[in-house]
């Protein structure tokens, strides 16, 4: 069984991570699934927005800890490897074309904190507790936290990695770690309805431009982020979704992206 399912409704690409016996940890196999459907359902043309869920109770506890304690006895090199496995994953999150929403239904912790962490919107439920745990077992939350600082800040930062807490409910929407609080009951449907309020309302030649530009901007000196955005904007302009967007509005008109 795939530790990874993918499926397509209403233009909504929906991956379930699927190791529910395990709390959907993290090891080599499931990373290299998750690249493996986050390719396809980027070069699905059915498919506009993408939600990312789990199979089970636990969203995803993070690294699976029996396969990391079998990796301490590999090479500095074999390490490495495994872990630019990881930062390959959370880049193409991060840059990948279309938007991705994170449906968190239970505990999402350390590096599957991340892994919401690197989505574009979350969703999650009251009980379920959001943190860094890594140094409280001796490890580092390091390929996180340079997604971590851009997202909420040093200090909250700080506050989330240094001292490993788990936080949940409003606290997570204080903190930046996730946009939207809702009810268990409710959770699925309500996500359902925000992506498809994206696929309707929104060209997604403007959202994969606008998310491209959020993450290579902030890394760049005044400048020559002005001059990127002067280019983007003007690349804008020549986009076969842009030129339709304006005629519709000054004709008036409705448009259905």
């Amino acid at each position: 069984m795939s530790n990874v399912l993918y499926e397509v409704k209403d233009r909504i690409g929906y991956l379930t991570l699927n190791r529910p016996e395990k709390k959907n940890a993290l090891n080599a196999a499931m990373v290299s699934d998750l690249k493996s459907q986050f390719k396809k359902a980027e070069e699905d043309d059915d498919v506009k927005v993408i939600v990312l869920r789990a199979n089970g109770d636990v969203f995803c506890s993070g690294a699976d800890l029996e396969s990391l304690q079998k990796l301490q006895k590999n090479s500095h090199e074999e390490n490495l490897q495994d872990s630019n496995h990881l930062k390959e994953l959370f880049i193409q999150i991060y840059t990948l074309k279309k938007v991705v929403v994170a449906q968190v239904q239970g505990h999402a912790l350390a590096g599957g904190c991340g892994l919401a962490t690197v989505c574009d919107f979350t969703f999650a439920v009251p009980t379920a507790k959001l943190g860094y745990t890594e140094v409280k077992i001796g490890f580092v939350p390091a390929i996180v936290m340079v997604f971590l600082l851009r997202k909420i800040g040093e200090q909250k930062a700080k506050q989330l990695l240094l001292s490993g807490e788990l936080i949940a409910g409003d606290d997570t929407v204080k903190m930046g770690l996730v946009n939207y609080m809702v009810s268990p009951e409710t959770l699925s449907e309500e996500v359902m309805s925000f992506a498809k309020r994206l696929i309707q309302n929104n060209s997604i030649q403007s959202m994969e431009l606008t998310k491209q530009m959020i993450a290579q901007s902030q890394s760049m000196p005044l400048s020559e982020g002005l001059d990127y955005a002067a280019e983007m904007n003007a690349k804008a302009r020549s986009t076969s979704d842009c030129q339709r967007g304006i005629a519709a509005f000054l004709n008036k008109e409705k448009l259905t992206w």
